[in-house]
């Protein structure tokens, strides 16, 4: 049995990352992993500009550094010279006037500070004459303005190569003027379940049948990451149907991947089927729920084998076949970030095999502690709901209220 390291570094040693690539547009290229390094042509933003809805003044630094000279500011009566909306191109500032200016419209030549419009009172004037505006506090160079090329200057690298495209990636290409990126070929996993126990969901109950919630899971967790899944359903438990089942997959996919089959039953055909197509070169793994993981090829094609309990297939995606996957899409690796947070429960059954356990942090006042869920069968599929993340329980410890443990929160694995 191979311990939890020793699998996923087996693993990730055996991903081949993929190198066809294909032009995108932005809307289409969510979840995918981005094959080229994108320099910004522009400053963002292309020029300085307000902050907020207000006025646009010159204010000398010199003259505006004593209680004085802040009070004449704030007592004169300044004539507002023009209007500056969003999206135009202004005068320079007359002097001795502002200008009022609206959130993101550019600064004009000769201003350098904006006054926000909930510190000025506009003064009631002759028709004919310029409106005015008297302040009511005084005003620093250079408040309320973004400057040009604050957020991004133009020759900054913005992504990187094997950058998973998230929304906020692919708006950050968008602000600067790109309409499209280059980006790895999304992986064919071809994926089945095995049981003849297993019913479709919609269809009515059947003595001794439960309903299929693997193939949900693991078609919606591989959609989830930008795979495209070539969908090949149900198998009959039989080595022969098995075998087809399997050489079907390896002719379609790029990966192929199962639940279910992998243990030791005489029911169980996958490991068999495999062995006789490929080889299998890893089988079960020294972790609890998720022991009957299985890794190998089916001819040339990786297989990856998942469990047939709910939640032990979750739990052994996300801890082995997403950054396999992941890997071979293109996507630069990054590790699991584990977060170390009080137990809010005893565990007092230690096992020979490392446990992860589904918890559910609680933060207060007075710090932040893991709830665990009542039930942790591999079966017990509610528990993946309620929780948000998993505990790990290290081999042959105990773990006792108050004890410090490592926490893997699921947003991690979207």
């Amino acid at each position: 049995m191979h311990s939890v390291e020793q699998a996923l570094s087996h693993l990730l040693a055996q991903a081949q990352p993929q190198t066809e690539t294909e032009t995108r547009s932005l809307v289409a290229a969510l979840g995918c992993i981005l094959a080229e390094t994108i320099v910004s042509p522009v400053n963002v933003p292309p020029h300085d500009n307000a902050m907020m809805d207000g006025y646009a003044v010159y204010v000398d630094e010199a003259s505006n550094s004593t209680s004085d000279s802040e009070r004449d500011f704030t007592q004169q009566a300044w004539s507002i010279s023009q209007r500056i909306p969003a999206g135009t191109d202004p005068q320079p500032l007359a002097p001795n006037t502002v200008a009022r200016i609206f959130t993101g419209a550019p600064i004009p030549a000769g201003a350098n500070a904006v006054v926000m419009q909930e510190a000025a009172e506009v003064i009631d004037t002759e028709q004919d004459d310029l409106p005015q505006v008297r302040f009511t506090q005084a005003v620093q160079p250079g408040q309320f303005i973004r400057q040009t090329g604050e957020d991004i200057a133009q020759g900054d690298v913005i992504l990187t190569a094997g950058t998973r495209l998230t929304p906020q990636a692919l708006a950050l290409a968008a602000s600067v003027g790109r309409a499209q990126v280059a980006v790895y070929q999304p992986l064919r996993v071809a994926t089945f379940t095995t049981g003849d126990e297993l019913l479709a969901p919609g269809t009515p109950p059947q003595p001794g049948k439960i309903y299929n919630a693997n193939h949900t899971t693991i078609v919606s967790l591989l959609t989830q990451h930008g795979f495209e899944v070539v969908d090949l359903g149900q198998v009959e438990d039989s080595l022969v149907a098995t075998q087809v089942a399997l050489q079907q997959a390896a002719e379609q996919a790029d990966v192929i991947m199962t639940t279910g089959g992998v243990s030791v039953g005489e029911e169980d055909h996958i490991k068999a089927a495999v062995q006789s197509l490929g080889e299998l070169d890893l089988w079960r793994v020294q972790m609890k729920p998720g022991k009957p993981l299985a890794y190998g090829r089916v001819g040339k094609t990786p297989f990856i084998g998942l469990p047939g309990n709910p939640v032990s297939a979750f739990a052994t995606f996300c801890l082995f076949a997403r950054p396999y996957l992941l890997k071979m899409q293109g996507q630069q690796t990054a590790a699991l970030q584990k977060i170390w947070v009080q137990a809010d429960f005893n565990w007092l059954k230690p096992d020979a095999r490392r446990e992860y356990v589904r918890v559910q942090l609680h933060t207060s006042g007075q710090g932040s502690w893991l709830k665990l869920f009542p039930k942790q069968g591999s079966g017990v599929l509610t528990s993946t709901v309620w929780a948000d993340g998993l505990a790990i329980i290290p081999e042959n410890q105990q773990i006792h209220l108050g004890d410090w443990v490592e926490y893997l929160p699921f947003n991690q694995f979207n």
